[in-house]
């Protein structure tokens, strides 16, 4: 009984911790690539549209693909790819980034993001 109640009274406490933590569904994510990216976005590396390749995304500094022309608001983040910033961008990017170039209004479901940075996350050239 202590052990059941310690392990609710953790999973309550850290209930954000756990949500950051879990992980998405990268073909859940493919389809959401698909509807709310692909228009202006490239999965292929060095293939840049209306906005620059995600390929290689994660882990990226942002606006720091060549040949693209970043809009001075993302040139002025300083910030790095990681799974969370992408999240976090992507529940609005307008206001996480005021100024940005990028019109979408966002992906306002937690899990959606996940899995759209699960997707994300795959498109990385293999390790060696």
């Amino acid at each position: 009984m202590k052990t059941a109640a310690l392990i609710f009274g953790l999973v309550l406490l850290g209930s954000d911790d756990v949500a950051v933590a879990q992980s998405g569904s990268p073909l859940a994510g493919a389809a959401t690539f698909r509807l709310n990216c692909s228009p202006c976005h490239s999965k292929e590396p060095g293939r840049n549209s209306i906005g620059p390749s995600l390929y290689g995304v994660v882990g990226r500094p942002a606006a720091s693909l060549s040949g693209y022309s970043y809009s001075p608001a993302m040139q002025a983040t300083h910030i790095v790819w990681t799974e969370q910033n992408i999240a976090n961008f992507l529940s609005s990017p307008a206001t996480r980034v005021p100024g940005t170039k990028m019109t979408f209004v966002g992906i306002p479901e937690a899990d959606r993001r996940d899995d759209l940075v699960a997707y994300l996350k795959t498109l990385q050239a293999p390790a060696d």
